[in-house]
């Protein structure tokens, strides 16, 4: 009987970890949603299909992707509401568009497969802890 006790304690255990991490990663986005909101940028899950917008928040992916023989690359820009991903079309690095870097971009959004996509956007890179 014992053993079957320590499977129920560790689930427990999983399942309380799981709800504190949840909490923290909730707290972060309310966070970023608020200091997007002060700052007067659009939040991403209100920007609609070809419409101009004014980004800010932290990159968490970059990758290079070749787009029909061209190198590009790709950043997921994430303000707490949702994400994007910022394009630059025959570029293979940029410097500062590094993973964990606040950003704050301005161009058009185009919504293709239910993807937010923003092409060459305007940036401005945000001092590193802002």
């Amino acid at each position: 009987m014992s053993g079957d006790a320590k499977p129920g304690r560790a689930g427990i255990w999983r399942r309380a970890l799981s709800r504190l991490t949840s909490s923290q990663d909730a707290l972060e986005d309310a966070e970023l949603q608020e200091d997007v909101l002060q700052s007067g940028y659009d939040p991403v899950r209100t920007c609609a299909d070809r419409e101009v917008v004014r980004l800010r928040g932290t990159l968490r992916t970059v990758t290079l992707r070749p787009r029909a023989g061209t190198p590009s690359l790709e950043a997921d820009l994430y303000d707490g509401s949702g994400t994007v991903t910022l394009v630059w079309l025959g570029r293979r690095r940029i410097a500062g568009i590094e993973p964990d870097r606040a950003i704050v971009v301005e161009g058009r959004i185009a919504v293709q497969d239910d993807r937010r996509i923003m092409y060459n956007p305007r940036y401005e890179l945000q001092p590193i802890g802002e």
